[in-house]
């Protein structure tokens, strides 16, 4: 038994030196190409009920519970959000929307876990398409780094974006006001 025990802790302390030596910042983007021009994009992004059209978690909850604060649309306009286990609670702000070339908004979870992260949609005009970029970043504390250890973040969240990039793209192209 004891020689268990000692495993165990070896096993436990290799665990949390090497997450100790990952990053303590992350980041997860996606992307894909929209055949539209940026300013038949921009409006999607910049105003959060129209973001409700496509959003991947819109549709992992209909039932959540959201309020809309502040400006309709760009800079200032709030969205709070609270659902089921997989949405949480938490706060949405656009910080900054430059017209048919970018929006950065904060994200502030509540639950599961607390957390404050950097989400940017950004356009890039391609001829006849729209390069759509949707990237979050943030910091990574430690206890975050032994979760990714065992769960890859960027797989999880990557396939929300994927699905949400789509759902966008459809949208746009089929000509939705």
């Amino acid at each position: 038994m004891k020689i268990i025990g000692i495993a165990v802790i070896v096993v436990v302390v290799a665990v949390l030196v090497y997450a100790s030596t990952q990053p303590d910042t992350f980041e997860i983007h996606r992307s894909t190409s929209i055949k539209a021009p940026p300013e038949k994009i921009f409006p999607f992004l910049n105003d959060f009920r129209q973001a409700m059209l496509w959003s991947p978690y819109e549709k992992k909850d209909p039932a959540m519970k959201r309020s809309f604060s502040g400006p309709a649309g760009g800079k200032g306009s709030v969205y709070e959000f609270e659902g089921n286990k997989d949405i949480g609670a938490g706060r949405l702000e656009i910080l900054d929307s430059v017209a048919d070339s970018r929006v950065t908004l904060r994200l502030d979870m509540h639950k599961p876990f607390k957390g404050s992260n950097i989400i940017e949609y950004a356009l890039e005009p391609k001829g006849e398409t729209t390069d759509m970029i949707w990237s979050m970043h943030g910091e990574a504390p430690f206890i975050s780094r032994v979760i990714c250890l065992f769960m890859n973040m960027d797989n999880m969240v990557g396939k929300d974006f994927e699905a949400g990039l789509a759902s966008l793209k459809s949208l746009v192209e089929s000509g939705a006001p």
